[in-house]
């Protein structure tokens, strides 16, 4: 099995630490979306970043649709979601803020890396940017809500939370201060000293 993409990107990143986490034996193949597009798809015509080929050769994509996955074939040990419906929706929520956020920042990283400035429309990234701020500011709540991730075995919510604040101080750490936002800062910070994340850096 070979999980494809850069763990620059928070999506590659979240997948294989939690992979990992799950017992998941995988290898990581390091491609680029833009330096080995024609390498990437070959794999995946697509071209969406992660993709993981499975053993009998079906080509997966997308972080979410990957670990959901294995999610659902991992034992109860080895799973990474709540089962019971109130910590699951408490789960679900900071999930669905992260990945809010992750995508905005995302945005905003193209928006000022790709498109020329000449041609970069204002009211769009500032639409943007206020997206990303708001999502924080949901997403800080509701991890100050929950109980502080083990650090032994962090689940799902913590894991993508970690990453996806680790890719924004990055990226866009001028737009999302981390002063702003300590619980999720201290929450990343902790995360990222722990072996899951040690193993798989984002830079």
């Amino acid at each position: 099995m070979k999980l494809i993409g850069m763990l620059d990107s928070p999506y590659v990143r979240r997948v294989a630490i939690s992979l990992d986490l799950m017992g998941v034996s995988f290898e990581h193949v390091a491609l680029s979306v833009f330096g080995s597009f024609e390498a990437f798809r070959a794999i995946n015509p697509v071209v969406k970043a992660p993709s993981l080929v499975l053993d009998d050769g079906n080509v997966l994509m997308d972080s979410t649709l990957i670990i959901d996955y294995f999610e659902a074939q991992s034992p109860a040990d080895k799973k990474l979601m709540p089962q019971q419906a109130v910590p699951l929706v408490a789960s679900l929520q900071v999930l669905g803020s992260a990945l809010a956020a992750c995508e905005k920042a995302v945005q905003i990283v193209y928006e000022r890396q790709l498109r020329p400035e000449e041609k970069r429309h204002q009211p769009w990234l500032d639409r943007v940017v206020g997206q990303l701020l708001a999502a924080c500011r949901e997403w800080e709540a509701q991890l100050a809500r929950v109980p502080p991730a083990a650090e032994d075995r962090p689940d799902q919510a913590a894991i993508t939370s970690a990453v996806a604040w680790s890719f924004i101080q990055l990226m866009v750490a001028d737009v999302a201060r981390a002063d702003d936002f300590p619980v999720l800062h201290a929450h990343a910070a902790r995360l990222e000293e722990t072996e899951w994340f040690r193993r798989y850096p984002q830079v």
